[in-house]
């Protein structure tokens, strides 16, 4: 059974740094893509970056970008969502997902996911 399980968020003030981690369990991950996204209440669930198991090669939304960063541990079978310079705006609840393989614009389609955490709120206060 595949899990995906988020943690690390929290209440931090704008300009400040959370780590989010996503634990992923169940099968072999080096296939598949690894994304995060978050969604805000009343709005659509977003693209912020993913990783690639294999290589890692990385790919971010351009709100995010320079801000976030996206590592993994593959002896821990776990991902990273880095996040500094947080905005009131980055305020959601964020979600890692996996995706078997990952190719062109596939990954930031949120309905391309295989599996999908929990969710993690993050709140950036003013």
């Amino acid at each position: 059974q595949v899990q995906l399980v988020e943690s690390g968020g929290g209440l931090v003030q704008a300009g400040g740094s959370l780590r989010l981690s996503c634990a992923a369990s169940g099968r072999t991950f080096s296939s598949y893509t690894m994304g995060w996204f978050r969604q805000a209440p009343g709005k659509e669930r977003e693209f912020v970056g993913a990783i690639r198991w294999s290589g890692g090669s990385t790919y971010y939304a351009d709100s995010v970008k320079g801000r976030f960063t996206i590592s993994r541990d593959n002896a821990k079978n776990t991902v990273y969502l880095q996040m500094n310079s947080l905005k009131p705006e980055d305020t959601a609840v964020y979600y890692c997902a996996a995706q078997y393989g990952g190719t062109g614009s596939r990954i930031l389609n949120v309905d391309e996911y295989d599996y999908w955490g929990q969710g993690t709120q993050v709140t950036v206060s003013s």
